[in-house]
């Protein structure tokens, strides 16, 4: 098994799929790599399958800062290498201040760690979210 840790920024809103009789929820996370001139950006596909990937897709929108964990792998599509990560866990770090979220739009969570929570002060959906 290959772990990984990411922190970076959502490229694109959660989108929940359908594969066979399985829900998946999947998002791409970009991490900058380098610096100067140097400077590129690593895109990683993120997909959470099951219940709660379903349940925190509302939350992951674009720009948002985010930590994900999970599995890595890797897929060839068309000559091209795609990194992937099958998770386990994320954790929103807080938003993109532009973005108009609602910290409302949890159920009601308003426990002063919504998107806009500065940097460390990331949320843990393990105890946010209901099931």
């Amino acid at each position: 098994m290959k772990q990984i840790v990411i922190a970076g920024n959502v490229g694109k809103d959660a989108e929940i799929r359908t594969a066979g009789q399985n829900k998946v929820t999947g998002w791409p996370v970009g991490v900058d790599d380098g610096w100067g001139d140097n400077k590129t950006t690593i895109w990683f596909d993120c997909n959470w399958w099951g219940q709660r990937g379903e349940k925190v897709a509302q939350y992951i929108q674009k720009g948002d800062k985010i930590t994900v964990s999970g599995e890595l792998s890797k897929r060839e599509h068309e000559g091209k290498t795609y990194l992937t990560i099958n998770v386990t866990d994320v954790k929103l770090q807080g938003g993109n201040s532009g973005s108009g979220h609602s910290q409302q739009s949890n159920g009601g969570y308003d426990q002063g760690g919504g998107y806009d929570a500065p940097a460390g002060g990331g949320r843990d959906l393990d105890t946010e979210i209901p099931f």
